[in-house]
C-alpha cells in the first residue's frame, strides 16, 4: 500500500460504504486444511491462513491471529496447545517480588514470537490490496497471564509497586515486539487488553492505560496505526482508553456501541461488535445477518464506525455464518 495509515483512516471514515473488519483468523485454518495448532506454531501456515481469508472475504484490513499466549510463553509461561482450539496459558510464572526482579525480558523473535513476525513478513508480500495488522497482547493482560488474573487483582491492592515493576517489563518487551512487526512490514497492530476491562476507572488508568499510552507514543505515527481492543465492560473506561492516543478502538459485545460512541472523538475509528460466540459460532446465517443489519442501522449516523465481531471469532464458527455477516454488511 502506498497510502499512509492516517490517510487510510480518514478515507475509511469518509467512505459511506465501508468494508467490515471482523477479528477473523482461526476459522481460516479450515480454508487451507490446517489445524489451529499448525497456524499458531508456523508463520508460513499463518500467512497462508491470512491470505485465504483475504481471498474469500472483502475485509477492510488483514489481521493476524489473536493468540494471547505467544508473548507470555516467550517470557517462560507454560502453554496448553490443542489441535483445534486457541492456546491457553497454564500456571503462574510470577508469584513474588523476587520473581519479578529475576524475570528476563525476552527479545522479539524468541519462542513463537519469531513465527508471528515471520507470518507478517510473508503476509505483506501476498496481501497487497489492504493493510496488514499484527495481533499483540496489551501490557496489563500480559502481566495477568504471567501472574494470574485473580492474583494480579489482589496484588494491585496489596503490592501495587510489584505490579508496576512487572508492567515495566511487559511494556518494554511489547514496545520492542511491535517495532519488530513494523520492521516486518505491518501497517499497524491490534492490541488486545481485555483484562483491563475488569478494572475500575482509576485502576485502569494506573495499571493499563498509562502503559498502553507509552507503547502508542513509541510506535504510532502517520504510517502505523494502533487499534486498541477491549472486549470487557468498558463503558466507564472510555475516557482513559481514548486518552491513550490510539487512533482506532475495537470493543466487544459486553457493551452497546450506542452507549459509548458519543465518548469517542469522531476522527477515531470504532469497531465492533457482533457476538463472536452467540452469533458467529452458535447462531445461524439468518440470525447473524439480522444482528449485523440491526447494528448497521444503529450506527448509521456515525461514519467512524466499522462493523466487526465483538472479539476474535472462534475456530469452530461455521463459515456460512461468517459469509452471512459479510453479505449483510454489504447490503
Amino acid at each position: 500500500m502506498d497510502i499512509s495509515m492516517k490517510q487510510w483512516q480518514e478515507q475509511v471514515i469518509a467512505d459511506p460504504a465501508k468494508k467490515p473488519l471482523p477479528v477473523l483468523s482461526f476459522p481460516g485454518a479450515r480454508l487451507i486444511g490446517a489445524t489451529v495448532r499448525d497456524v499458531v506454531q508456523r508463520g508460513d501456515v499463518q500467512a497462508r491462513c491470512m491470505k485465504a481469508i483475504a481471498d474469500r472475504y472483502p475485509t477492510l484490513a488483514s489481521v493476524s491471529c489473536m493468540d494471547l499466549s505467544v508473548e507470555a510463553e516467550a517470557f517462560g509461561a507454560r502453554t496448553i496447545m490443542p489441535d483445534d482450539d486457541v492456546p491457553v496459558i497454564t500456571g503462574h510464572l510470577i508469584e513474588s517480588e523476587t520473581d519479578v526482579r529475576q524475570l528476563a525480558i525476552p527479545r522479539p523473535g524468541e519462542g513463537r514470537t519469531g513465527e508471528s513476525i515471520r507470518a507478517i513478513e510473508l503476509a505483506v508480500r501476498q496481501i497487497t490490496d489492504r493493510p496488514v495488522l499484527a495481533g499483540v497482547i496489551g501490557p496489563f493482560s500480559l502481566a495477568a497471564r504471567l501472574a494470574g488474573l485473580t492474583e494480579i487483582m489482589y496484588l494491585a491492592t496489596d503490592e501495587p509497586e510489584m505490579v508496576h515493576a512487572l508492567l515495566e517489563k511487559t511494556t518494554r518487551f511489547l514496545t520492542d515486539y511491535v517495532q519488530a512487526f513494523r520492521q516486518a512490514g505491518s501497517h499497524g497492530i491490534v492490541m488486545a487488553e481485555p483484562a483491563a476491562g475488569l478494572l475500575p476507572p482509576d485502576w485502569n488508568r494506573d495499571f493499563s492505560a498509562r502503559y498502553v499510552t507509552r507503547i502508542v507514543t513509541a510506535v504510532q505515527d502517520d504510517d502505523f496505526l494502533v487499534v486498541y481492543h477491549n472486549c470487557g465492560q468498558v463503558r466507564q473506561l472510555i475516557p482513559e482508553i481514548v486518552a491513550t492516543g490510539a487512533r482506532a478502538f475495537h470493543f466487544g459485545n459486553a457493551v452497546s456501541l450506542s452507549d459509548i460512541i458519543g465518548q469517542v472523538p469522531s476522527d477515531r475509528l470504532v469497531m465492533g461488535n457482533i457476538d463472536p460466540a452467540g452469533q458467529f459460532t452458535h447462531g445461524t446465517p439468518q440470525s447473524v445477518a439480522d444482528a449485523t443489519r440491526l447494528l448497521k442501522r444503529q450506527m448509521a449516523d456515525h461514519p467512524n464506525v466499522v462493523l466487526s465481531s465483538g472479539c476474535d471469532i472462534p475456530p469452530q464458527a461455521p463459515l456460512a455464518n461468517i459469509d452471512a455477516f459479510f453479505s449483510a454488511a454489504a447490503s
